[in-house]
């Protein structure tokens, strides 16, 4: 059995707490026993023993893995898939260390819709200032000229941004079921034009700037005595303070602050801003969506199919309490898994709506489009 340092330290704290709740004669000294105790502990210390720095690399060599030719992460040396308990004990840790692996995933998978894909990166709003915080999205060159067909994909919520489905099945699983790539190969194939949304990168984070607390009367005329009072009292505030920042910050993290990008701070708001901007001007006759879990919430008004987890086999009818969509199987009980494991299902639906004549198959119109622009006045 192992026994951390700050086991070892918090113990006596613990107990010493528990006599003063007793109750006695010495209560006052024990209290004063107890701050000196407190105040003895080097907390930059015990959490450099308890945590290693949080300096993660900033490339996947620089983790020692990279994708195989089946789009599986491996390790460069062993081979073997990522390990996520790196350091026992220590979650914190392994979680903030999986999270820069996932911010490299992240630039990894736009630079494979770039450069595997052909996807040109467009900037939003499409009027943004040089100066004031930008998103992106992902187009075909043909996405707004294309007569026949575009398709546009919404991942869901959470840390993923263009591109994929899920971070965790493309650390663990591969390529294939994580990201977009395999429907947008297959559309960009089948002649289609593609859009991929970034419903996510509602902000940017910068530093937080430093405040300084200034005095709200001028003390130059305060008795000497008094001016000392309140100089200690002020020293006791920041040692406090400190002390707590040093357990709730114990590696000193920049402190951050959110500015959020004009016209799509949420998904919600980048779904209209992208379908006003661009796809309501594309030549399109058909538009086909491919939305993963909370991304197709903003488009379950429209004419559609929602393949979601179940045991059944894939395309068995599913019931459903809600009135949305009808719901069939996507054959895995693994909801992350749900789009790569309907996919043929899905570009079949494409297919056989597309080919439908019938005025009862032709794209709705959502609540945004029912809109009567200024200029159409």
């Amino acid at each position: 059995m192992s026994i951390s340092l700050s086991s070892l330290i918090l113990l006596p704290i613990w107990i010493s707490m528990a006599q003063i709740l007793q109750g006695g004669p010495d209560e006052k000294e024990k209290t004063t026993a107890l701050k000196d105790l407190l105040s003895r502990i080097d907390l930059d210390e015990l959490m450099k023993k308890d945590e290693p720095p949080l300096d993660f690399p900033d490339t996947l060599e620089g983790f020692e893995y990279a994708f195989n030719e089946k789009g599986q992460l491996r390790h460069i040396k062993t081979g073997e898939p990522f390990v996520f308990n790196y350091r026992e004990d220590l979650h914190r840790w392994n979680q903030k260390r999986y999270e820069a692996l996932g911010e490299i995933i992240t630039k990894y998978v736009y630079e494979l819709l770039e450069k595997d894909c052909n996807l040109k990166k467009i900037s939003i709003p499409v009027d943004a200032t040089e100066s004031e915080p930008k998103s992106f999205i992902f187009m075909s060159a043909d996405a707004l000229t294309n007569p026949q067909k575009l398709m546009v994909l919404i991942h869901g919520s959470g840390v993923v941004r263009a591109g994929q489905w899920a971070r965790r099945l493309i650390i663990n699983e591969d390529l294939d079921s994580g990201t977009q790539i395999p429907f947008i190969k297959r559309a960009m194939d089948e002649g289609y034009g593609v859009i991929v949304l970034n419903p996510n990168e509602n902000y940017i984070e910068v530093e937080k700037p430093k405040t300084h607390v200034q005095s709200s009367s001028d003390s130059s005329e305060e008795p000497a005595e008094k001016r000392e009072r309140k100089d200690k009292v002020s020293k006791e505030i920041k040692k406090r303070r400190d002390f707590y920042e040093k357990y709730r910050n114990p590696q000193r993290e920049k402190e951050t602050m959110q500015l959020y990008i004009r016209e799509n701070g949420s998904p919600e708001e980048h779904a209209v801003y992208v379908w006003d901007h661009f796809i309501t001007q594309s030549a399109a006759e058909n538009v086909f969506f491919v939305a993963h879990s909370y991304g197709g919430l903003a488009f379950v008004e429209l004419n559609c199919c929602n393949w979601v987890s179940s045991s059944e086999p894939l395309d068995t009818s599913v019931e459903s309490m809600l009135p949305d969509c009808p719901r069939v199987s996507a054959g895995t009980d693994r909801h992350e898994l749900t789009s790569w494991k309907s996919f043929p299902s899905i570009f079949k639906f494409f297919t056989e709506a597309s080919e439908a004549k019938s005025s009862s198959l032709r794209p709705a119109l959502t609540r945004r489009s029912h809109r009567i622009k200024h200029e159409e006045l």
